[in-house]
């Protein structure tokens, strides 16, 4: 035995951000507007950058989106690597305050794929597959659970 972990890497757990927690609790229904004031206010947070990236999407601005997908991203590149992450290794969406990280990647991806920016679009599926299997299963069902009730209607009839 030479003492080698075998097991890789463990994962990295990202610190809690109760700011952006605080702040969210006090929007019923936030939506671009605060999501930029949070980014604003708090722009080392990569759940801030993923919650503007997710708005501003919704209002087909695939480039915006993009853009703060990418600022949300480097910010947690920056958490992780503070918090011990050395480049690879599981950063599981169980653990809340990866999320932010892993929903900024996913946007990123999401944007990419709407410019035609293929190898990215590669490269980041590939990254969020490494980071946790479950995280763009997990992402799109959250992102499904996020829709207004308005948008999930199902008419049901005779053909």
């Amino acid at each position: 035995m030479n003492g080698e972990n075998l097991l890789g890497p463990e994962p990295t757990l990202l610190p809690d951000e109760p700011a952006i927690t605080a702040a969210l609790a006090k929007h019923a229904n936030p939506g671009a507007v605060e999501f930029a004031a949070l980014a604003a206010a708090h722009p080392r947070s990569p759940l801030a950058w993923a919650l503007l990236a997710d708005s501003v999407w919704g209002i087909d601005a695939a480039l915006p989106s993009y853009a703060y997908a990418r600022v949300g991203y480097h910010r947690g590149l920056d958490l992780l690597r503070t918090a011990g992450w050395r480049g690879q290794g599981p950063i599981p969406w169980r653990h809340g305050p990866n999320r932010g990280f892993l929903l900024a990647l996913y946007a990123l991806r999401r944007a990419a794929e709407s410019i035609g920016e293929t190898d990215e679009v590669a490269r980041l599926t590939g990254f969020l597959e490494q980071a946790d299997p479950a995280a763009i299963p997990e992402i799109e069902r959250y992102h499904e659970d996020a829709l207004p009730p308005t948008a999930a209607i199902v008419i049901l009839g005779a053909d």
